[in-house]
């Protein structure tokens, strides 16, 4: 009989998706990836892909089946279609945990919260989003929460900024630098005296499945914020400059102008407009519950972190290096 602990993830072909796929697997688990596009050669052979959609219910119970974990990583690409498409995917899920009795796992943003809460956020911060991405954020947490009185389990690690190797659909790699190019220019979002936080994916795949190997401890609603490196544009820059191990990168500003003059014709940009509010004031997340829970080292070194973002997204050659194995 195996009684090997199972997890589903779906989205698995994201950034957030692939590195829980990974993290869990070094962990001990069995991982089955859901996504409508397996890739036909995968890198790990022992994570076990099925072809399905989130947005049908059928699917994700078929996938769910034997699992105890249920880590929900799927978004719709280049902010498209989120009024559609989020919170039924979501719905899907949370059946699927319930018919199967697993636990739910949902990588939480920032997108949540309006001005009254920031600066530090903590898992008490109120939410009051300014914009309709923000709306929907905070409905899936509030059907979560809704799941968790009913008896479905949930576990949300909210994070900054989102960077790693296996994402191109991140600030870092889609605003700050060229991906595939080799680092010229820093074109910041925000002024560059204002800390924001930002969190590297295969430490939050690790943190998760660090979490999850404790999930009888976990209450049935549980809430952690991972609070990653707090940088202002300078440090984000002078992180870049020693990662390259070029001090000549200049810093630019991102051309929000642009992103304004093609917003009415691109959905992309004219989400991204909505979310500046977010460069416009510090934002930092409080860690303090999650390391008191887990203990030990938690953050890979911010120039590691980033020199292995930058080879992963072709901005560096690559250098061969162990396979991520945690920071504890």
């Amino acid at each position: 009989m195996n009684t090997q602990r199972m997890a589903l993830v779906i989205g698995a072909n994201g950034g957030i998706g692939s590195e829980a796929c990974a993290a869990l697997r070094r962990h001990g688990w069995r991982v089955r990836a859901l996504a409508r596009k397996p890739p036909a050669d995968p890198a790990d052979r022992q994570v076990e892909w099925i072809a399905g959609d989130a947005m049908n219910a059928a699917d994700v119970l078929a996938a769910a089946a034997g699992a105890s974990v249920i880590v929900h990583a799927v978004n719709p690409p280049g902010y498209r279609g989120w009024g559609r498409l989020v919170l039924p995917m979501l719905d899907h899920t949370l059946a699927a945990a319930r018919a199967h009795g697993a636990r739910v796992v949902l990588p939480g943003t920032i997108y949540n919260y309006g001005p009254d809460a920031f600066p530090r956020l903590t898992e008490r911060s109120p939410q009051h989003p300014p914009t309709r991405k923000g709306e929907i954020r905070t409905e899936m947490e509030r059907r979560m929460r809704e799941a968790a009185d009913q008896g479905v389990r949930a576990l949300i690690l909210r994070c900054g900024e989102f960077f790693g190797p296996r994402t191109g659909n991140s600030w870092l790699a889609q605003g700050l630098v060229r991906a595939g190019a080799p680092v010229r220019r820093v074109l910041y979002p925000g002024d560059y005296a204002i800390g924001h936080s930002w969190a590297y994916l295969p430490d939050v795949g690790e943190v998760l499945a660090r979490l999850l190997d404790r999930e009888a401890e976990l209450e049935d609603f549980a809430s952690f914020h991972f609070g990653g490196y707090w940088l202002d544009g300078h440090g984000m820059l002078d992180g870049i400059r020693h990662a390259t191990g070029n001090p000549h990168i200049k810093a630019g500003r991102f051309p929000w102008w642009f992103a304004e003059l093609a917003a009415p014709f691109n959905e992309t940009m004219r989400e991204l407009c909505k979310m500046r509010y977010l460069w416009r004031t510090p934002i930092r997340l409080d860690d303090t519950k999650l390391r008191a829970f887990l203990g030990g080292e938690l953050y890979t070194p911010l120039d590691e972190a980033l020199r292995t973002t930058l080879e992963g997204i072709g901005c560096l050659p690559p250098v061969s290096r162990p396979t991520y194995a945690g920071t504890c």
